[in-house]
Parts: structure tokens; C-alpha cells; sequence
């Protein structure tokens, strides 16, 4: 179980802008090699169903991105040291996208159910242009709230991967602590959202090539919220020696 100390975190504390600019200030020096990382980690990620690759591709990209701000070395193969949490990374991705699927397929099944039955069948004529206009209406303001309720489960699970990967916590512990600090600076964290999608958008623009080319400035920000908010835990040492004795 948490302890109070892993559990603490600061309430109120994401400044959207801040977490854009200083995210930016961290990985411009290797700006090129996050592009690669990010493209590499959302392919493999993407080629396995259920996200199955995706939570340890998001981890090795958070380690990076946590030893850039302890000033650590990094190349593209600590990319794949996140496999180091894959268990624990996969429990979390599919904590994230159970509930996602829960509300996206029954969705999907009405809707092609209505617009199946909106077709016009053998012996019936065209179908009334009013009722299909109500019906794409109606499913317009369907699809609008399953947006909304994507949107507030992606920001519940802000801060998973990377407490993962800082504080070594279990999968459910992770989705657990992140969906409460997430809950304690939510307006914020949608702001940062916002400010993301936007920029994704402006990526996507670009052919979709420019999604990969702010992606990592993206993630970038993210991690710069979570040390806002958890502070980045002291490098661990495990091969240090002792302190000497004190007599």
C-alpha cells in the first residue's frame, strides 16, 4: 500500500504555459532525437492491440525525459529501457483503456445500428431527410459527451506512467495516485490538454508528419506538470556505498 510521503502531492500547482515553455527549454538540445523517440515509441505502441506495447514505450520516453532534468546522458536506446516496467506499465494501460472501451463500442453499435436501419430496405423509398438530420444531430451531442468523457479519463491518468517510472509504484497504485493529484489541479491540467490538442491539431495540418514534430514537446510539458506536482524523486543509487560509521 502508499505511504502518506508517496502519497503527497501539490494541489493547484500546473501552470499550463510554464509547462510548455520549460518543457521546451528541456529537450531542445536534443529536440531531433525526442522527434525519433516519440515516432518509434506511438508506432510500436500502436501495432499491438489494446495499447499492450504502448505503457512501456511512455515510460522509456518519461526516463528520458526525467534524466534530461537530473542531467543525465541519454540515447535512443533508453527508449527501451521502459520495458524494464512492463508488467506494471501494462496493468496501468489497460486500467486506462477498459473504461474507453466501455463507452466508445456500445456507441459504435447504435449508431451503425441506426444508420443500418435509416438505409432504405427493398420496397421502401428514400429515407426521410428530417429523421436522418435528427438522428446525425442526436449523435453528434453523443459523440460530443464520449469526448468529454475520454478527455476526463486521459487527464485522471496524467501522471501514471511517470510515477512508474519516478516512484517505482505498481500499476493500480499509479492510476490511483494520478487520478487523485489529477482531480486536485484538474482546471489546470485541462488547460494544458487544451494548449496540447492545439498543438496537435496545428501538427496534424502539417500533413500529420507535424504531429511527431510536437509530440515531443508535448510529453515534454507533461513531465514538467508532473514535477510541479510530485517533485522529481533523488536519483537513486544503488551501488553507492555505505555512509562511513559515525562513533
Amino acid at each position: 500500500m502508499m505511504n502518506q510521503s508517496v502519497e503527497s502531492f501539490n494541489r493547484g500547482a500546473v501552470e499550463p504555459m510554464q509547462c510548455l515553455k520549460d518543457g521546451w527549454a528541456l529537450i531542445k538540445s536534443k529536440y531531433w532525437l525526442f522527434v525519433a523517440m516519440s515516432f518509434v515509441g506511438i508506432f510500436i505502441g500502436s501495432v499491438v492491440p489494446l495499447g499492450i506495447l504502448l505503457g512501456p514505450m511512455m515510460c522509456g520516453l518519461y526516463l528520458a525525459l526525467f534524466q534530461m532534468m537530473r542531467g543525465q546522458h541519454i540515447e535512443f536506446g533508453t527508449l527501451f529501457k521502459g520495458f524494464d516496467y512492463f508488467g506494471q506499465s501494462l496493468i496501468a494501460t489497460l486500467i486506462h483503456m477498459v473504461p474507453i472501451f466501455v463507452i466508445i463500442v456500445p456507441v459504435y453499435i447504435a449508431f451503425y445500428a441506426g444508420m443500418f436501419l435509416m438505409l432504405p430496405q427493398q420496397g421502401r423509398g428514400e429515407p426521410d431527410p428530417s429523421a436522418l438530420l435528427g438522428f446525425l444531430g442526436v449523435f453528434g451531442l453523443i459523440w460530443l459527451v464520449v469526448f468529454i468523457l475520454i478527455m476526463v479519463i486521459s487527464i485522471l491518468f496524467t501522471f501514471t506512467y511517470a510515477l512508474i517510472v519516478d516512484r517505482g509504484l505498481s500499476g493500480v497504485e499509479a492510476v490511483k495516485l494520478s487520478a487523485k493529484a489529477a482531480l486536485a489541479n484538474f482546471v489546470k491540467l485541462l488547460g494544458l490538454f487544451i494548449i496540447n490538442a492545439f498543438l496537435g491539431i496545428l501538427g496534424a495540418i502539417l500533413c500529420y508528419v507535424g504531429i511527431f514534430l510536437v509530440m515531443p514537446i508535448s510529453l515534454a510539458a507533461l513531465a514538467m506538470a508532473y514535477k510541479q506536482v510530485f517533485g522529481l524523486c533523488e536519483l537513486r543509487q544503488p551501488n553507492a556505498p555505505p555512509p562511513p560509521p559515525t562513533f
